[in-house]
């Protein structure tokens, strides 16, 4: 099984470098996060796979035909800047867009003030299924939205504890025969995609290791059978110019 971790495009929280204050809690993504994301999608679908290529000998004419980038599965946090990266990879795919709960970013939907944390519920279903045609929701995203707001910020062992459970989820996936050969992408967050990749390889907690991903990037794991981890490389962000690298 193949696994594709995407950072989704660049959100307004992200631009703001030192303005911190200015922060939202569940930030869209910016004009430059946009440019990203169809950088991406153009790359996915256009641009040949170089792990199909090493299979064929170097002087093959086999090496001529196209070897693009495919997909069966394409999840997404609910968070809206992780939507609307994967939005588009799902149209481009011709596939729905999954929303999987467990692989939004740490600490949730909240906003820190100089007294209080203050959580948000998120996106609300008919919100949702406005914008995007066809998604499929979980039934815990209600109209409500899914982030439970007494929850504030989740602590690190929440974060761990999610990482651990998608791991396990994607693992037992990986050996079940009938899902074996899956191409799945999931379109997350910076901080998740490094917990969740530390998950993947048994170093759950470690704060002397970090996967860091730029916006947009994207890294493959592969599970094979035997329950057997094969990481193929991370924060790939050959997709993206100079001037949208961020």
């Amino acid at each position: 099984m193949e696994i594709y971790l995407i950072r989704h495009g660049q959100s307004t929280n992200n631009a703001l470098m030192q303005d911190q204050h200015l922060r939202v809690e569940d930030p869209e993504l910016t004009d430059v996060g946009h440019q990203q994301v169809q950088q991406l999608v153009d790359h996915l679908t256009h641009t040949q796979n170089p792990e199909e290529l090493i299979r064929i000998q170097v002087n093959s004419a086999e090496r001529e035909q196209r070897y693009p980038y495919q997909f069966t599965h394409i999840y997404s946090s609910a968070m809206y800047r992780a939507m609307q990266t994967a939005y588009p990879i799902a149209q481009a795919f011709n596939l729905p867009l999954q929303i999987w709960l467990d692989i939004h970013e740490q600490g949730g939907i909240f906003l820190k003030t100089e007294q209080d944390v203050i959580g948000y519920g998120g996106k609300t279903r008919s919100e949702i299924m406005a914008e995007f045609e066809n998604v499929i929701l979980p039934d815990e995203i209600t109209e409500s939205g899914w982030w439970d707001a007494t929850h504030g910020e989740e602590d690190l062992a929440g974060v761990y504890a999610r990482a651990v459970r998608v791991s396990l989820e994607l693992r037992a996936r990986a050996q079940n025969k009938a899902h074996k050969d899956d191409k799945i992408a999931l379109v997350s967050h910076g901080m998740f995609i490094n917990t969740l990749l530390k998950a993947l390889l048994d170093i759950v907690p470690s704060s002397r290791h970090h996967f860091w991903h730029n916006n947009t990037a994207f890294s493959r794991v592969d599970l094979l059978e035997g329950d057997i981890l094969a990481l193929r490389y991370t924060n790939r962000v050959s997709h993206l110019p100079p001037q949208l690298m961020t």
